[in-house]
């Protein structure tokens, strides 16, 4: 996991993950990985925020949205793309 946020009561999981020329969207491997370190967090809930990185990409106010996945196990993922 790229981030663990803890504040009293409260425990984030966030996986970071960054798209490149010539690779394939990192979506499925970082919903993935985030389900796997939700699991050891005993969590149902994280964020997976995936930078394009791709030239020819619009600015990035332009292309960031958020949007809700699920993980392969069910757990509910907010999903940012900047």
């Amino acid at each position: 996991m790229d981030l663990c946020l803890r504040y009293a009561s409260l425990t984030l999981g966030i996986e970071l993950k960054v798209w490149r020329d010539g690779r394939p969207d990192p979506l499925p491997e970082g919903l993935r990985r985030l389900d796997d370190y939700l699991a050891d967090l005993g969590l149902d809930f994280g964020w997976l925020v995936i930078f394009d990185r791709r030239s020819g990409q619009p600015p990035i106010e332009a292309r960031t949205t958020s949007l809700e996945r699920q993980t392969p196990a069910g757990r509910c993922v907010t999903l940012i793309r900047a």
